[in-house]
């Protein structure tokens, strides 16, 4: 087991549709939703590109210079990232309040497991049977990790309808 740095952060549902994400370490995100899985995003550090969200609670970063890393929802409104880098800790809503109450009843450990890290890499057809696996869920009606419907029509009625009801609770980490 590993115990990486945990980096929290407070998303904050915008006007337009669009989400600010503001990490404790001072970076900035600014995200859009692209369809069900996909989420565009750019920071105050200059960097951009995307998260989509893959089957088993994988997610593929890709970078606008080509740069992949891949992390996996850990559930609680926690995201582990490459081979155990960091663990990024959503303190919005859900997220906080019960990774709070787990954690003082000792059932959420700060530790990684091997088994819980994301893969190193995939190459694309791995990737391509993880999407088949994600939308196979989707269609039976589970939330595939991330709490999306599958149908990103109602996804982006909910972000922009002012509640919460398409903003999972960590949108892909």
């Amino acid at each position: 087991m590993i115990r990486p740095p945990e980096i929290p952060y407070r998303d904050e549902l915008l006007a337009g549709g669009s989400v600010h994400r503001s990490y404790e370490d001072g970076r900035e995100e600014w995200r859009r939703r692209e369809g069900a899985h996909t989420v565009r995003w750019h920071d105050n550090q200059g960097g951009s590109g995307t998260d989509e969200l893959l089957g088993q609670r994988i997610i593929k970063r890709q970078y606008a210079d080509g740069r992949v890393v891949y992390g996996r929802d850990l559930g609680y409104g926690r995201t582990v990232w490459g081979r155990g880098e960091s663990v990024m800790v959503n303190q919005t809503s859900f997220g906080r309040r019960m990774g709070t109450v787990l954690a003082g009843l000792g059932l959420v450990a700060l530790s990684v497991t091997a088994a819980q890290l994301p893969p190193e890499a995939l190459s694309p057809e791995e990737e391509e049977e993880l999407r088949r696996q994600q939308a196979a869920q989707n269609s039976s009606g589970g939330d595939g990790g991330g709490g999306d419907s599958g149908d990103s029509s109602d996804v982006d009625d909910a972000w922009g309808s002012g509640d919460d009801g398409g903003w999972s609770d960590d949108d892909f980490g």
